[in-house]
């Protein structure tokens, strides 16, 4: 069992890992910007209302006594980024190393950075269109933290669904890709969730998809 702060909590990817997170018996700490989206209680789930980048002593509340803490911070359907992730990677930075927290876990993007490399043709020219803005804000904030001494995981997931935890999943540094490669949300909060005690990742990008 871990102490585990989960940012981006209310989110679909959030949600997931929340959850399964309870299911493991690890003790939640969940940063929501509204409680009122996370409709769950539970013995080991605290609820710490704050938004990132500013609210830097909710932030730090939350960090502290931390095994781990999992990113899943992002927009939802916005195609604009705000600069979102580059502007709160330094804070979140800091207040693990003010905490002495080691382990961040951060939920990217397949597309970004290197991983771009596997990215199939279709999604290769939907990335270029209409996501370019989301995933530079994430490139520039992996490039903060990759420059941090932090012991991070970046996880980059394929396309997102809302189907069941399947189990198969395939992950790697490089992966052979084809068509629309996807990944259920409850999948990937699994993999999230495994990153606490498994280092094969430690100061990696891990992409993954089934």
């Amino acid at each position: 069992m871990a102490h585990l702060l989960i940012l981006g909590a209310s989110g679909g990817t959030g949600r997931q890992v929340v959850a399964q997170a309870l299911e493991l018996g690890h003790d939640v700490t969940a940063f929501v910007r509204r409680a009122d989206r996370l409709p769950v209680t539970h013995e080991r789930l605290r609820v710490i209302t704050g938004q990132l980048p500013q609210d830097v002593t909710a932030l730090d509340a939350a960090v502290r006594g931390q095994d781990a803490v999992i990113s899943a911070l992002g927009l939802g359907q916005s195609l604009k980024s705000g600069g979102l992730i580059e502007r709160s990677m330094p804070v979140l930075v800091a207040a693990l190393e003010r905490a002495g927290v080691r382990r961040l876990i951060i939920t990217s993007a397949y597309g970004v950075g290197t991983t771009f490399q596997d990215v199939p043709l279709l999604p290769r020219a939907l990335i270029r269109v209409l996501l370019r803005d989301l995933y530079a804000d994430k490139h520039s904030g992996e490039e903060i933290l990759r420059r941090s001494g932090l012991d991070w995981t970046l996880v980059y997931p394929t396309t997102l669904t809302n189907g069941p935890k399947t189990g198969a999943i395939r992950a790697g540094e490089r992966l052979q890709l084809a068509g629309l490669p996807r990944i259920s949300r409850a999948d990937l909060a699994s993999v999230l969730l495994a990153q606490i005690e498994d280092r094969t990742y430690l100061r990696k990008g891990v992409l993954v998809t089934t």
